[in-house]
């Protein structure tokens, strides 16, 4: 079976992320993005608790049900998608102010989880176990990223553009993590996540 043959039998993996490729960046805004996203960070922190006790309750739901409660998974995808609107611009990936909204489609990033009809009740207990493997490669593929991002600091600073080999690894590296994210914390997809960036 060939690799296209592959792919086009596999369905698409349920959470989809994407960041629009910037033309151009502010070669100032990159030393004030962090100070900027304070107020964001500090509404999100509060947030991200709040899905983490909607993901809690959920576990209960999902052992007993087979099912993710609609309006606490909707719920939380706003949140997570928020939350990956302001990575994108503290990441240096856009420059537009993101808005204080999880509302899709008012930042150009791309973020959706597909909502699951039903879970299974007994992988929930092992899910952490299981994206071990991920996780090992994330850790490795996070500190490339790290010191790459020493590289794209400069590169916007000079010539304001953000690479797009390095952009479009960054972005793979996230999107890998929001994928092992939600397989394994958020509950939110029995698919296991792929090793792939794309």
């Amino acid at each position: 079976m060939s690799a296209a043959v592959a792919a086009e039998a596999s369905p698409p993996y349920p959470l989809t992320y994407d960041v629009a490729y910037p033309e151009r960046l502010s070669r100032w805004l990159i030393f004030v993005k962090w100070l900027l996203a304070i107020p964001h960070l500090v509404i999100l922190y509060v947030l991200q608790i709040v899905a983490q006790l909607l993901t809690f309750l959920s576990f209960f739901a999902i052992l007993f049900t087979g099912r993710f409660p609609r309006g606490l998974f909707d719920f939380n995808v706003t949140i997570y998608r928020w939350a990956a609107n302001v990575s994108a611009y503290v990441g240096l990936m856009r420059d537009e102010y993101p808005p204080f909204s999880g509302e899709p489609g008012r930042y150009p990033v791309a973020f959706d989880i597909e909502y699951p009809e039903r879970l299974s009740r007994w992988l929930i207990f092992v899910k952490w176990l299981l994206v071990i493997p991920n996780v090992i490669v994330l850790v490795l593929l996070a500190l490339v990223a790290a010191v790459l991002y020493i590289v794209v600091f400069f590169a916007i600073l000079f010539t304001g553009r953000f690479p797009r080999g390095l952009f479009d690894f960054v972005v793979g590296v996230n999107r890998w993590s929001y994928r092992a994210n939600a397989y394994s914390s958020w509950l939110m997809t029995d698919r296991y996540p792929p090793f792939s960036l794309k």
